[in-house]
């Protein structure tokens, strides 16, 4: 099977641009390499020699593994890359060192991410997410755009720019608030507290009628804006699974939850809109080459959210910690869109570190690592619409945990820099695969 110099399927049926870009063939997704070859991104994310400093510390344990055992950090860049291309993996995910990807003897694709809303939001530390309907957040938007992006317009091996990492879209394990409710909390002179009265205040025609709903302990509209907390009249599970089905019943047993759901539901929608417009038209603007690829959805958000990624994105990535990823990627792909999982990984207990912090789950044993691998990414490549899998991620974290407190067996090799030897053979087998699977990926739907 000949490929191109990116790994990718070089049989003609696609023309290179020069660039990475997507296409479809006989109804599956695909990802088309700067040379026309067909292509399906493989990567690892935090390919780096600084990975994962101890907390509260200056320690960083991997890199004093590298540096004694290569020397120095260039020649460290190019065994990182000539192992990663030999387990078949093509790209370099988030957080990586980018100088891996031309480091070695295959060139590898890159995906930065620009934190365009994270880096908003941090300026602003009472927000949960950031304030769309701020004038300085689109603002923001360009000049970071600028600055992140401008560099990369003319690379040939970018696969594409993410636009954030897990901002809270919906009630999920970091908490129940809605995207409304965090909104109507903001302090009284935020724009974004303003909105949403404004677009509640467009629904509902009497303060009266919005009141019995939400039952609040304003008196009016105006009074809404100023006092000092409202609290949701009802509690959402996350989307996605069983819950859909249990929230469709509640709603439907109350009219009134209802009404509060449909209220939460058009506004994320009105703010995802907001948020992935401007975020995708301001890459755009400095680098029109590349693809945009997602916001690398932490936990699946409610519909109209992904649906508005749909309208704006070239790609939508995800994250999922699953046994399973089918029934997320199955939400994604009503977009009509490609779809990347942006992160997945399975933990060894066998492996010597505590485990106790950090997602997805644990298996008992190195073998049972890779054999998860490899049903994971099987099944993902059945589904017409997924364009790749990246893998968290390169080295394991520091026992002593990292600075959230992770320290868990996520690596494909130890922090002595020893690969896995189970895992990297499963990985190399189905690595090589993957264009296969994927290309009969319709026929596995009928």
């Amino acid at each position: 099977m000949r490929r191109t110099k990116w790994g990718g399927i070089a049989d003609d049926c696609f023309h290179g641009s020069g660039f990475f870009r997507v296409a479809e063939q006989n109804g599956v997704s695909w990802f088309v390499d700067p040379d026309g070859g067909r292509f399906i991104s493989k990567g690892v994310n935090t390919v780096r020699f600084d990975q994962d400093h101890i907390a509260n510390s200056d320690s960083v344990p991997y890199a004093d593994t590298c540096r004694a055992k290569y020397g120095s950090l260039h020649a460290w860049r190019a065994a990182a890359s000539d192992r990663l291309a030999g387990w078949k993996f093509n790209t370099v995910g988030c957080w990586s060192d980018e100088l891996v990807a031309s480091a070695g003897m295959q060139r590898l694709a890159m995906t930065p991410t620009t934190a365009l809303g994270a880096t908003f939001r941090l300026h602003r530390r009472d927000q949960i997410f950031p304030d769309v309907f701020d004038a300085a957040f689109a603002a923001h938007i360009r000049e970071s755009a600028r600055d992140r992006c401008t560099r990369w317009r003319n690379e040939p091996g970018l696969l594409g720019t993410f636009i954030d990492n897990e901002l809270y879209w919906s009630p999920d394990w970091r908490g129940a608030d809605e995207l409304l409710t965090i909104f109507l909390n903001l302090p009284s002179h935020r724009p974004g507290r303003v909105a949403a009265i404004a677009r509640l205040q467009q629904h509902y025609r009497e303060f009266s009628q919005f009141n019995a709903v939400w039952g609040t302990l304003a008196r009016s509209w105006e009074h809404l804006g100023h006092i000092a907390h409202i609290d949701a009249p009802f509690f959402r599970m996350p989307p996605g699974g069983l819950n859909d089905a249990l929230e469709a019943r509640a709603n439907r047993e109350n009219p009134l939850r209802a009404q509060f759901s449909t209220d939460c539901d058009a506004f994320s929608a009105m703010v995802a809109d907001i948020y992935f417009e401007l975020c995708a038209s301001a890459i755009r603007a400095v680098d029109s080459n590349h693809l945009v690829i997602g916001s690398r959805f932490g936990y699946q958000p409610q519909t109209n959210v992904i649906a508005a990624a749909g309208r704006h994105l070239d790609v939508v990535s995800f994250n999922c910690y699953d046994f399973d990823a089918s029934p997320a990627i199955d939400a994604y792909a009503a977009t009509g869109k490609p779809c990347l999982i942006s992160e997945f990984s399975f933990r060894g207990d066998d492996s010597g570190l505590p485990n106790t912090r950090g997602a997805g789950p644990r298996v008992a044993s190195q073998l049972e690592r890779a054999q998860c691998f490899e049903r994971y990414v099987t099944a993902a490549l059945r589904k017409p619409a997924v364009v790749g899998y990246h893998w968290f991620e390169h080295a394991d974290q520091p026992a002593e945990g990292r600075f959230d407190g992770e320290n868990s067996n996520f690596g494909t090799a130890t922090i002595q820099d020893e690969p896995y030897a189970e895992l990297t053979d499963t990985m190399t087998r189905v690595n090589a695969a993957a264009e296969q699977i994927h290309a009969a990926a319709v026929s596995a739907q009928a």
